[in-house]
């Protein structure tokens, strides 16, 4: 019950935002109308559930009407948390390290939290006795060198890295092969954050990841998408652009704690099926969680 608190405390603004209203009119002894429907719908499509997930929702709602399993504002309220945990639960797939030599290719747009996102990853590691090592990919910035070379220092990572301006494929080839000959256990490349609506700087991150897998064919053994889960629904966007370029094999969804939007979570998961490996709930580190789907519904959709 302490982790969930902890999740809770940390997700309150979602908890808030969303589970209080609808539990404050299932507490109501009135029958459901339409009108209730109707703000149960608005709700879902305000906290960012998307179209799709919510008429799967107003769907189950209706069916359990129908078959008598729904019938106070109280049914309702179990089953959209129902719907939401069975949504939820197709896409919790935690990250294995499965091997030594494990290429992780790390991409997402600027200010999603990619670079710490890597750092912390970088640490979980590092405490689990691997030797991580961290290839600054992201050359366009000095500030992304400079902090990726700072996570490498407190996680006792290794780095590789050249100076602003290099060629980021490059850089991503020479520190592939590095740590594919040095037999490092994981390997994060960090890239330069590329806004999905910009082809030219898509194309980039793709010649990133074909650099990979010519310093090592198996390679990238997990393409990790980092994202912003208080954008709402541009994240959809971001992970459908992102998805088509490059095939993303798992999802972090960071700043969850600074969103009363908690549904975008939701929505991604039923719109791809892609795996949620973490969520990222603060600036500590120990701020990003395994994904797991019933302490996530418990947490923050039960009242």
């Amino acid at each position: 019950m302490g982790f969930l608190k902890n999740i809770a405390d940390k997700l309150f603004k979602t908890k808030k935002g969303f589970t209080e209203k609808i539990h404050e009119e299932s507490k109501k002894d009135e029958p459901i109308t339409e009108e209730y429907l109707d703000f149960i719908e608005e709700l879902l499509i305000e906290s960012d559930f998307g179209v799709k997930t919510t008429m799967r929702i107003m769907d189950a709602i209706n069916e359990g009407m129908s078959d008598g399993s729904v019938k106070t504002r109280q049914d309702v309220e179990l089953k959209i948390r129902e719907v939401i945990l069975d949504v939820l639960k197709q896409v919790e797939k935690p990250l294995e390290i499965r091997h030594k030599k494990f290429v992780v290719l790390v991409v997402g747009i600027n200010g999603s939290g990619k670079t710490t996102t890597i750092g912390k990853l970088a640490s979980l590691n590092t405490d689990k006795g691997k030797r991580v090592m961290l290839v600054a990919a992201d050359t366009f910035r000095a500030a992304a060198i400079e902090q990726l070379e700072e996570w490498a220092k407190r996680a006792s990572a290794s780095i590789v890295k050249q100076n602003e301006g290099a060629d980021p494929a490059a850089v991503a080839f020479d520190g592939v092969s590095s740590g594919i000959a040095k037999n490092y256990d994981v390997i994060f490349v960090d890239t330069a954050g590329r806004l999905h609506t910009q082809k030219n700087l898509m194309n980039e991150v793709i010649k990133i990841k074909k650099a990979v897998q010519k310093a090592y064919p198996e390679a990238p053994h997990e393409t990790l998408l980092v994202l912003d889960a208080t954008i709402g629904q541009n994240a959809i966007n971001q992970a459908r652009e992102f998805n088509k370029a490059l095939g993303i094999t798992g999802i972090v969804l960071t700043k969850m704690d600074g969103t009363a939007k908690g549904g975008i979570i939701v929505a991604i998961s039923e719109e791809f099926k892609i795996p949620i490996r973490y969520i990222g709930i603060g600036e500590a580190l120990e701020d990003l969680k395994v994904f797991n789907a019933r302490d996530f519904v418990e947490s923050v959709f039960v009242p």
